[in-house]
């Protein structure tokens, strides 16, 4: 797996493009954004959108390859025609609840305790981190299909911390030592979906530079490159099919979790207890508060979405006490995607009911995630002023981490590690 993206990172270097596209697709819509690579940032100059229909995606998969594709289409000219180019390498997200994200550890003892460690021993000890994660996820997708196996892979992998002897280190080379204790994030997908996405991007004349996680994304989206960073926080990226949670503990991605529940989940129930059409629901779900609705039949709406919403609350608070590694949880919620606009959503998250059993140190903050905080990447367009394109961000951030891992400037082995590993 090392091997396959230093060969990526290579062939990247070779011919580096000057463009990336992002393409987001999503549940609701396809997101797709042109970025015009300036050194250690990227600018965006186009930007495309398009809906989608409700057969397109399946619980945040692609469910027909075709309609998808026009779809796609559609954005990206949107987006071409405003930047005024055209961009062939692009970074796509993956989402859905088949999509596995974990932190594992392995710790070794070194047979020569006193030999200085280097490079290559540390990739040996992340090949084996991977492998050990690869099969867990394989075990964890074959029980919940009720298959005996299924054929996943890699999509993302990243450092989270390195111990020699119980001492953290953010540079091991040069240190001596018994053991060594690694934790790495890994994420992994089902090939059938990245298949799907793959099929996609050949059907528009793209060249994959990356697929990555989606919550994976959004976490590089407000990282960034500092290896000193400790920002920790719990990220929820709420789209139209699926939930997709990440907690970032001092910098590094802990885990990623997701769960079928999104923004047309509160549509259906608006539809399912007014009686009407899943299009009108949507319309009466986006004007709760604005006062285009009459007054009983915006309490009907607001019921109906609640019922929906505490079943939400409760995937949020399942997803969360999995992260059992974690001493406590961050103090800090920052939302992004369509369905974080819901208000009614941001209130439930900030009542303290829900949290009571889980291990805050206090009642968290919650807040959106601004443009603004994404780091290296700057919009030139004047279209992107909200939270809900920060995962399309997120993987131009993505795109250039890979860019970066073909780079021969020299660094800290935290940061070439996290570039090698970023696929």
């Amino acid at each position: 797996m090392l091997n396959k993206i230093k060969t990526i990172a290579n062939q990247k270097k070779v011919a580096k493009p000057k463009h990336l596209v992002a393409l987001d697709i999503g549940t609701e819509y396809v997101k797709a954004l042109i970025g015009r690579i300036q050194g250690d940032e990227i600018e965006i100059i186009g930007v495309g959108r398009a809906h989608q229909e409700l057969s397109d995606m399946q619980s945040g998969a692609i469910a027909d390859i075709g309609g998808v594709v026009d779809n796609c289409d559609k954005a990206l000219s949107d987006a071409e025609r405003q930047a005024g180019v055209e961009a062939k390498d692009v970074i796509i997200g993956i989402a859905g609840e088949l999509v596995k994200g974990m932190t594992s550890t392995v710790r070794l003892k070194r047979p020569e305790p006193d030999k200085h460690l280097d490079v290559d021993e540390l990739e040996r000890i992340i090949k084996r981190v991977q492998d050990r994660a690869l099969q867990n996820a394989r075990q964890r997708l074959a029980y919940e299909l009720g298959q005996k196996e299924v054929d996943v892979r890699l999509v993302n992998s990243a450092l989270v911390s390195i111990e020699i002897d119980g001492y953290k280190v953010t540079n091991p080379v040069g240190f001596q030592g018994r053991e060594v204790a690694i934790q790495l994030f890994t994420a992994f997908a089902p090939m059938i979906h990245i298949g799907a996405l793959e099929r996609a991007a050949e059907e528009l004349n793209l060249d994959v530079l990356a697929v990555a996680a989606e919550p994976f994304a959004v976490a590089r989206s407000v990282i960034g490159t500092d290896a000193s960073t400790n920002l920790s926080a719990v990220l929820v990226d709420v789209g139209g099919g699926t939930t997709d949670i990440a907690v970032v503990n001092d910098g590094g991605v802990e885990g990623t979790k997701m769960f079928g529940i999104g923004g047309r989940s509160f549509t259906r129930s608006v539809s399912n207890d007014m009686d009407t059409t899943f299009e009108t629901a949507e319309g009466m779900k986006l004007h709760i508060g604005s006062g285009h609705l009459g007054k009983e039949e915006e309490t009907k709406v607001v019921e109906a979405v609640d019922k929906t919403l505490s079943v939400w609350i409760d995937g949020v608070e399942l997803a969360l006490s999995e992260f059992t590694t974690l001493d406590h949880l961050p103090n800090k919620i920052l939302l992004c995607g369509g369905g974080a606009s819901l208000e009614n959503l941001v209130t439930k998250l900030k009542g303290t009911s829900w949290t009571k059993e889980l291990p805050f140190t206090r009642p968290p903050s919650v807040q959106h995630i601004s443009p603004e905080q994404v780091v290296g990447i700057v919009d030139k367009t004047g279209k992107i002023n909200d939270h809900t394109y920060i995962t399309a961000m997120g993987l131009l951030r993505v795109g250039l981490d890979t860019m970066s891992a073909g780079d021969s400037e020299p660094g800290s082995i935290r940061d070439r590690l996290n570039k090698l590993l970023t696929i």
